[in-house]
């Protein structure tokens, strides 16, 4: 039989309260447990010394026979001292999925084929300036042939 220590919910609607159970981990989460172990109270402030009661013999005595804590409860048993939880890593947790990184490549396509275009209508642009230009000065020098 394999045991778990988990939290069985209590407590009414919308105002949580849960007992720390040794539990058999086949059994429902609420359903019948081993024996309870501790209380959490998520109501009361973090800083609450009745927020998390563990009894300390207890959870060793299930530690030590193979019991099996949840996420939660390691952690409370990290802060308590009893056993440590080992540090996880999850070094791909903030990469974005495929389906960004297709959309950011697409934008990054489109943003340069912008850029290039404006580019390019700069440089026409500035061809087009210096051609009438070039003009202008020829236009003159007949102006000042017909003047003299």
């Amino acid at each position: 039989m394999a045991i778990s220590l988990r939290l069985s919910r209590g407590g009414a609607k919308k105002r949580p309260y849960y007992r720390i159970v040794a539990a058999d981990s086949r059994s429902p989460r609420d359903g019948k447990f081993l024996e309870q172990i501790g209380t959490y109270n998520p109501m009361l402030a973090k800083d609450d010394a009745n927020r998390v009661r563990l009894n300390e013999d207890r959870i060793r005595y299930w530690l030590g026979v193979g019991a099996q804590p949840t996420d939660r409860v390691a952690r409370f048993l990290d802060v308590a001292g009893i056993k440590e939880r080992p540090a996880r890593n999850n070094p791909k947790k903030g990469e974005p999925g495929e389906a960004a990184k297709q959309r950011a490549e697409d934008k990054a396509a489109k943003l340069a084929e912008a850029e290039e275009a404006a580019k390019a209508a700069a440089e026409e642009a500035a061809a087009a300036a210096a051609a009438p230009a070039e003009e202008a000065p020829a236009a003159e020098a007949t102006e000042e042939q017909a003047q003299g």
